[in-house]
């Protein structure tokens, strides 16, 4: 059972939405691999607008641009297991940005835990199955 509390990273993964790995979304392949490599959580956010190293910015208010908008996937683990997961990302983010942060977990349970019980579930899904993710 994966324990998180106290001292972390977060990992935040940009990319494009459009970005893809082998014809899958590289988003999806991100956080398949980072389920694989038992990491506490992933989540995948979608952002509205934003510009990166191309300095081309796509926004949901044009429709021509809309296609492509910038995705963030987070992940949060300990310092240990996130820089481990570093080298999965080299061989699949081309083009993006990859920054890690320290950061605190205050609380990390899963659906059906024990209010005192601050661990996730095993296998490194913090919301339970079909659960809300990170």
């Amino acid at each position: 059972m994966t324990r998180l509390t106290g001292g972390a990273l977060r990992l935040t993964v940009l990319v494009g939405e459009n970005d893809t790995w082998h014809r899958k979304p590289l988003y999806a392949e991100i956080v398949h691999r980072a389920h694989a490599a038992g990491l506490a959580g992933a989540s995948v956010f979608r952002g509205i607008e934003g510009f990166g190293a191309s300095s081309l910015v796509h926004t949901s208010r044009l429709l021509s641009l809309s296609e492509d908008l910038p995705v963030a996937v987070i992940v949060v683990d300990t310092e240990e297991r996130v820089r481990a997961f570093l080298p999965e990302l080299d061989e699949l983010v081309t083009e993006g940005l990859v920054v890690l942060d320290p950061c605190e977990v205050i609380r990390y349970t899963g659906r059906g835990a024990a209010p005192d019980d601050v661990s996730g579930p095993a296998g490194g899904d913090p919301a339970g199955e079909g659960g809300t993710p990170l």
